[in-house]
């Protein structure tokens, strides 16, 4: 597709704008216009990769448009649904979402610059959306992970979310009853909550949520007014940071 529309632009390019309509040639006049089209990109092929450049860079800000409508959109579920978890400055003056998933590669990756971020910076909102993509062992990882938020205090989430984040092991009944034993909790409580509807439903609200928004992988990003699809280098998040503080309306 991106190559038919840089044909039809070059073609613009190429001749009069009123010699160009297919639909009113004939069989010789088209066959001309393709082999004069051909030649000028023989000629000047670096057109042909501006153009394309140009769709991408196109087609790059309409996705960020749409991205940023929906963090319009749904502004209450992201940043005050009532049962995500809330860490770094809980007062600060401006919030980080991210939707992850425990058995994610680059959530893992992303983990401990997300970490240095919150703690160099000192006044960032962070909110984690358990958002368990991945599988079976995603899905009980979070599932333990929001039973312990629910039993227990944010600290000890915080804490849980931590270890699950490093954890090496698979995500087993076993392996969660020996990461509650680790803190110091009792399992049975926690096992028995990762199943009430209580927990059902935090899932599914975030899973609709992001449905919702089109996110389909993770570590998703919500910073400022924007969405970062992917796994972001602490540097650029910091650069992200400083910008949205920038546009941020002045109180």
């Amino acid at each position: 597709m991106r190559l038919c529309l840089a044909l039809a632009a070059t073609a613009l390019l190429a001749g009069p704008v009123a010699a160009f309509d297919l639909t009113a040639m004939t069989e010789a006049e088209r066959d001309a216009f393709g082999k004069e089209v051909r030649a000028y990109l023989l000629d000047n092929p670096e057109v042909l990769i501006e153009v394309i450049n140009l769709l991408d860079a196109r087609q790059a800000q309409a996705e960020a448009d749409a991205d940023a409508a929906y963090v319009v959109q749904f502004a209450d579920a992201l940043f005050n649904d009532g049962h995500s978890w809330v860490g770094g400055n809980p007062d600060g003056d401006i919030t980080l979402v991210e939707f992850m998933d425990y058995r994610c590669g680059y959530c893992r990756r992303a983990f401990a610059e997300v970490d240095q971020l919150l703690q160099a910076d000192g006044n960032i909102r962070f909110i984690v959306k358990e958002y368990p993509i991945l599988g079976p062992e995603s899905d009980m990882a979070a599932r333990f992970a929001i039973a312990v938020q629910q039993l227990h205090d944010g600290q000890t989430y915080g804490d849980i979310h931590d270890a699950l984040m490093s954890m090496n092991s698979d995500v087993t009944p076993d392996s969660l009853t020996t990461l509650a034993g680790a803190f110091g909790l009792d399992p049975a409580p926690i096992m028995n909550r990762m199943t009430a509807p209580e927990v059902e439903a935090v899932i599914a609200a975030n899973r609709a949520l992001g449905e919702q928004m089109q996110i389909t992988g993770t570590p998703t990003f919500i910073l400022g007014g924007q969405m970062i699809r992917g796994y972001v280098p602490l540097a650029q998040m910091q650069t992200l940071v400083a910008q949205a503080r920038a546009d941020a309306p002045a109180e």
